[in-house]
């Protein structure tokens, strides 16, 4: 997958395609149906299959810290979104300029002259342009004027519920992972770097992997079973708490791990961390050792889950 970082990258070679636009936050089962469609609409057209997003996500800039829960980093998306066969990604430097362009410009000038698209998916909620005066309806008379075609994304449903990035939010807020799994046809995943925290762990007999998360807001709070890996690694089984740690006055939301069988240096390292299962919610402790003692119990809970030994 060829990753175009920004619309001043676009090149003539890369007019002439299929395209969707959207979030596609967390890539759900949802979104993989609709890419899955888009390229096959695109080898009948004989063009590559292109998704165009934005960075920051739009309700980022517009709510900033309202905004809602980031489910996936931008790298992870890049790394989802190449599991699903898509020929580009158009990554679109979402500021207030291009917010505030006239809709049409954004329909002639990028739509049309740089991307030539042939054939559009895009949800019939999508609105584009100052004042989100571009519509569906809009896209579609467009589409008539300049030859392409659009069509909206079709609502994918699993038993009762449809799959969208709210519901995904909504199960991972609620602690309900294995349903959250279920939406999202894959693991939920926080990534990211160890870097160099309190060393607070250390001192009751618990050393953690400190994780900065790098999200105005967390879609995920609590004591969670992990599974942890990184590159050539093996997998190991830990206790994560995702939380901002009260009972030390913690200001920013982060992630530490503490891994069950492991000793080494994991400064640096990027990290994958998949929540296996919710434990507990956050809360602050009166001492230290009473946040030892609970940490032993939520350790002896996450070696149960996993089937461990927790003598």
């Amino acid at each position: 997958m060829e990753l175009i970082r920004g619309i001043h990258n676009i090149l003539p070679s890369h007019h002439g395609c299929v395209l969707t636009i959207g979030n596609f936050d967390g890539v759900h089962r949802g979104h993989a149906q609709v890419l899955n469609n888009l390229v096959n609409k695109a080898k009948h057209f004989q063009l590559p299959a292109v998704v165009m997003t934005f960075e920051p996500q739009p309700q980022e800039l517009f709510r900033q810290q309202d905004a809602p829960a980031r489910i996936s980093l931008l790298r992870d998306k890049i790394s989802l979104l190449d599991e699903l066969n898509i020929d580009r990604l158009l990554c679109v430097n979402f500021n207030s300029h291009f917010a505030n362009q006239p809709a049409e410009q954004f329909i002639e000038d990028l739509l049309v002259k740089k991307l030539g698209v042939k054939y559009l998916v895009v949800g019939d909620d999508f609105c584009f342009g100052k004042n989100r005066s571009g519509t569906f309806e809009m896209l579609l008379e467009a589409g008539k004027k300049f030859g392409f075609t659009v069509v909206s994304t079709q609502s994918f449903i699993l038993g009762s519920i449809r799959v969208s990035s709210t519901a995904v939010r909504e199960q991972l807020a609620l602690g309900n992972l294995e349903q959250a799994r279920r939406l999202l046809g894959h693991p939920f995943v926080l990534t990211g770097r160890v870097a160099h925290g309190q060393k607070l762990g250390r001192t009751i007999g618990f050393p953690t992997a400190n994780i900065a998360l790098k999200r105005k807001v967390s879609p995920v709070r609590g004591v969670f079973a992990v599974k942890m890996y990184w590159d050539d690694s093996d997998i190991y089984e830990g206790v994560a708490n995702v939380g901002f740690r009260p009972t030390v006055d913690g200001q920013v939301c982060q992630l530490e791990v503490h891994l069950f069988d492991f000793t080494g240096d994991l400064y640096s390292k990027r990290v994958e961390v998949e929540l296996v299962a919710k434990i507990r919610d956050e809360h602050p402790f009166e001492s230290l050792e009473a946040l030892k003692k609970q940490i032993l119990n939520d350790a002896n809970e996450a070696k149960a889950l996993f089937g461990n030994d927790a003598g």
